[in-house]
């Protein structure tokens, strides 16, 4: 963009009239995004180039403009799930089950261990969809199209999953205050079999296309590496965190839904750059293979796939339909006219990305009185700016791609 087409108020118009006063030198203003392929979602990075190098970034966001937390807190906790869905849409589940979690500690509802159990099993597979997702689409930000091609179609068994379960894919409003709306089918059992069956090989085969790629590695050591001490004060959390060297897990620090009946380690990097978040996320996919065949061991016998709680459980479609007190509850219930208590809470769970969390504010009403979700991708989104300083703008693709920011968690 010429200067004489910059507003003269905006901060880089005197930014570059003063270089070009300095050295002669000549910057420009690259627009990336917000309709960008690379940019992952619907954002804009404003860059100041010299040439291919950035000099300096503004993010912005809000092009998708929902108000998740003001239409939340206008609606019954029942309805809030949907919501849910939307924010990092790549692991739906998770969100589903922390936002039922949330409300289980607002409640005091103890969830029966066997439908914990298949909760952890759910949260896995979405965590190894996260991984597959962000992992395969670097490759293809770093020009290598066949990995992303190859394990895609693991995605779609575990999409297939979904579906045994809950009837739906990738927006899943899957479960129930309590537990899951029915028991899961032998068809589920055994798709997953299939899967862990037929995934950990391609997985494998995935790793060795690029953990030793020279191109890749060229693409990705020492790009965007971020210390430590600079990514906790950024509030990073996740992976991303994992891959500057710090072993914070939301599943080993404050456990939930069972998590400390496993056994898993947690991957963690040293340098923080966009090769570590890889090599994290490779690694935690096999650990999430690991829970998930420790989870079907140990699976509890009987059908205890939701928690005793008539009072905010949807009573079965059949007695809806033929008894009179039941869809008396289930009008309730889906309404929100059953009370619940005044309270403050906080709930977090390890998502695909880190440390996903709803803070609740209750006022006895039957919608939130306030509620805040902490979406990972929009802390991390704030150190980018900084991560791609100095970099040229090839980088600042891979950098992003690595952070796998997802445009559903900016604009809440």
């Amino acid at each position: 963009m010429s200067e004489l087409l910059l507003p003269p108020e905006h901060r880089y118009a005197k930014i570059i009239k003063e270089k070009l006063n300095e050295d002669g030198s000549e910057l420009s203003i690259l627009n990336l995004g917000p309709t960008h392929p690379a940019t992952h979602g619907i954002f804009q990075n404003i860059l100041l180039m010299d040439g291919e190098r950035i000099l300096d970034a503004e993010p912005t966001i809000g092009y998708i403009h929902r108000a998740f937390e003001k239409i939340a807190e206008n609606r019954p906790f029942y309805q809030i799930t949907p919501l849910t869905d939307r924010m990092n849409y790549c692991s739906s589940p998770i969100n589903n089950m922390a936002w039922w979690m949330t409300l289980e500690k607002l409640l005091n509802i103890e969830v029966p261990k066997r439908a914990q159990y298949l909760r952890v099993i759910v949260m896995e597979l979405a965590r190894i969809t996260d991984h597959i997702i962000c992992n395969s689409i670097l490759g293809v930000d770093t020009g290598a199209y066949t990995g992303f091609l190859y394990v895609f179609q693991f995605r779609e068994k575990i999409y297939e999953i979904y579906e045994e379960i809950c009837g739906a894919r990738l927006t899943t409003n899957m479960g129930r205050l309590g537990g899951f709306e029915r028991d899961w089918s032998a068809e589920a059992f055994r798709k997953l079999d299939v899967f862990l069956e037929e995934f950990p090989p391609a997985w494998k085969e995935f790793e060795n296309l690029f953990e030793r790629n020279r191109i890749f590695i060229d693409r990705t050591v020492n790009v965007g590496a971020i210390s430590a001490e600079s990514a906790m004060a950024y509030g990073f959390t996740g992976p991303n965190l994992r891959a500057a060297g710090v072993d914070y897990d939301v599943r080993v620090a404050e456990p939930y839904s069972s998590y400390e009946d496993f056994e898993f380690i947690i991957p963690v990097g040293k340098s923080g750059d966009t090769y570590d978040r890889f090599c994290v996320r490779n690694a935690e996919v096999w650990e999430s293979l690991s829970i998930i065949r420790q989870a079907l061991a140990k699976m509890p016998e009987g059908n205890d796939y939701h928690a005793e709680v008539p009072d905010y459980y949807l009573p079965p479609k059949e007695d809806v339909y033929n008894n009179m007190e039941a869809l008396i509850y289930h009008f309730k219930i889906v309404m929100g006219e059953v009370p619940v208590p005044v309270a403050e809470i906080y709930h977090a769970v390890e998502g695909g990305n880190g440390e996903l969390g709803f803070y609740l504010i209750t006022d006895g009403s039957r919608t939130p009185y306030r509620l805040h979700f902490r979406r990972p991708c929009f802390i991390y989104y704030q150190a980018y700016p900084e991560m791609i300083k100095g970099a040229l703008l090839s980088d600042a693709i891979v950098i992003l791609s690595s952070l796998n920011v997802i445009a559903g968690e900016l604009d809440a």
